[in-house]
């Protein structure tokens, strides 16, 4: 099953074409821009959690807001968080609607034609969860264990390549349905995407469940506009620093269950 990332991104590149020469119309200027006007606007998702959503006081929380606010920081000025979707976050990074974009946003040849991006902030993954008390460190634990997990999707292909023979797999038939059955007790873990287990945990706090196992890695980037080197550099340095001093490791560890790990640069 095509997941929400996927399907949207799909969809967002047909727009690209039309706006790729509006990239370079205010090349190099982003960075002087930004430290004149002493404020930020960074594209964030706000339907998205755990990397972006709107928290009980109606204010955008998680794992982009925070590394947002991280990047203003310590550039020195406010950031102006700016709520984008999947198909219009880059579009508003063209038009200069945002100085960068901050939304789970995934690297490939397409969009490298059109935008340029950072080193990677955070990881983007698909895992195997259970709750707490249920004892699993390797995939050699799940024999004999009930696993739901959303059939023909990403984390099913790594599943079945990585779970034992004795493993019970239950294959539903989109995210919610492999979600209820792992709510309700159907299944023991449940194999899924970040967004969808952080999505899941802050609404069911009593299923205690955590991050047990790494199915599949694709790594976050940050968008900038094309061409503009000295901005890209400087948000560069800036989480190249977040790294070394473990505030990259925290951001993931407090919004994903688990440290960024090693991310390209």
């Amino acid at each position: 099953m095509t997941t929400k990332r996927q399907f949207l991104a799909t969809a967002a590149l047909t727009t690209l074409g039309a706006l790729a020469s509006l990239g370079t119309a205010h090349a190099q200027t982003a960075l002087d821009d930004v430290m004149k006007a002493k404020t930020i606007k960074i594209a964030v998702p706000t339907d998205f959690p755990p990397y972006g959503f709107v928290g009980t006081d109606l204010a955008p929380q998680g794992l982009d807001v925070d590394t947002a606010r991280l990047i203003a920081t310590k550039l020195g000025v406010k950031v102006e968080l700016v709520p984008v979707t999947s198909a219009n976050r880059i579009p508003y990074l063209q038009t200069r609607k945002a100085d960068l974009v901050i939304s789970t946003l995934g690297k490939n040849a397409e969009r490298e034609k059109v935008i340029d991006f950072t080193a990677a902030y955070s990881p983007f993954f698909q895992a195997v969860f259970a709750p707490k008390s249920l004892t699993v460190t390797s995939f050699a634990d799940l024999a004999g264990k009930s696993i739901g997990v959303t059939r023909g999707a990403i984390e099913d292909q790594e599943l079945t390549k990585l779970a034992p023979p004795t493993a019970d797999v239950k294959r539903f038939e989109d995210n919610n349905a492999t979600v209820s059955a792992f709510v309700s007790g159907q299944t023991q873990l449940i194999a899924t995407g970040a967004s969808v287990a952080g999505n899941m945990m802050a609404r069911n706090p009593q299923l205690g469940a955590e991050y047990k196992l790494l199915l599949k890695d694709s790594p976050n980037f940050i968008g900038v506009a094309k061409g503009e080197d000295p901005l890209r550099l400087k948000v560069n340095e800036i989480i190249i620093a977040a790294k070394k001093s473990g505030e990259i490791d925290a951001l993931a560890k407090k919004w994903l269950g688990r440290p960024a790990g090693t991310l390209p640069e």
